[in-house]
């Protein structure tokens, strides 16, 4: 994974995907609670994706991938002092 994470509003395209994501949410915990067991099991990913251009749609059409899945950075979202500031939060997270 890179250092520093996309910030929102960036397009991407997935490994063998064929359909533009925008990402709208970073390092995103996802709990899977239909385990057989009595625990939780949580997976941590990079970002939270919706189809571009709709966007979100409902949570059937929201995905969750690392940095390492694109294979393009298609538009890169706005970059400034503050999304820096952000990153740096983001890397203890």
């Amino acid at each position: 994974m890179e250092n520093e994470l996309l910030p929102n509003g960036t397009i991407v395209l997935l490994d063998g995907g064929n359909k533009k994501l925008m990402i709208y949410g970073r390092r995103q915990l996802l709990v899977d609670d239909e385990q057989s067991s009595d625990e939780e099991e949580t997976t941590m990913y990079d970002y939270l994706g919706v189809p571009y251009p709709e966007g979100y749609i409902n949570p059937e059409y929201t995905y969750v991938f690392n940095h390492s899945d694109i294979v393009e950075v298609i538009f890169k979202g706005f970059l400034n002092e503050e999304e820096k500031e952000f990153q740096s939060i983001l890397k203890q997270a």
